[in-house]
């Protein structure tokens, strides 16, 4: 192997030197000053995005708060409009209860006055039916006709001992 033949170590040495000076020079001049470039465009780039993200970040939330402010102030309005509807609800109902009761008061007032007139009248003409009863029994019975004042002093005393 020629590699490990001592003579033609200095030879390889200095063509070694030599390839790895051009090397180094082509990496330094060329190659490594590329790399950087983009490196430090890739570092802008994340930099700048995450600048972007941060700002749309906090924009976001302010909508949110937004969202959340709109969304408590609707909440509020609509129990407020429910409230100002119901008690409007519950006035127009006692009020319309208030008319009705009203009108069932009047109506059992007028049927209790025409239950007692009714009563009246029925109790006027009871006594007048039980006297032509009474008349026309007794005289069917005994064969006699009685007086009118007889017949109602009966009437009378018979109503007094149910009453």
């Amino acid at each position: 192997m020629p590699q490990l033949d001592f003579a033609t170590f200095p030879p390889q040495l200095v063509w070694l030197v030599i390839t790895f000076v051009i090397l180094y020079v082509l990496m330094a001049k060329l190659a490594l000053p590329k790399v950087g470039g983009i490196i430090a465009a890739r570092r802008e780039k994340i930099d700048g995005d995450l600048e972007k993200a941060g700002a749309l970040k906090a924009e976001a939330e302010a909508v949110l708060t937004a969202y959340e402010r709109a969304l408590a102030e609707a909440r509020q309005s609509a129990q407020a409009t429910l409230k100002a509807t119901t008690d409007k609800l519950a006035a127009a109902a006692a009020e319309r209860q208030k008319v009705v009761s009203d009108r069932l008061a009047a109506d059992t007032a007028a049927a209790e006055k025409r239950i007692a007139d009714a009563r009246t009248a029925a109790l006027s003409n009871l006594k007048g039916v039980a006297s032509d009863v009474a008349r026309a029994a007794v005289g069917r019975l005994v064969g006699e006709t009685i007086d009118d004042a007889r017949i109602g002093a009966a009437i009378d005393r018979a109503a007094a001992e149910r009453g």
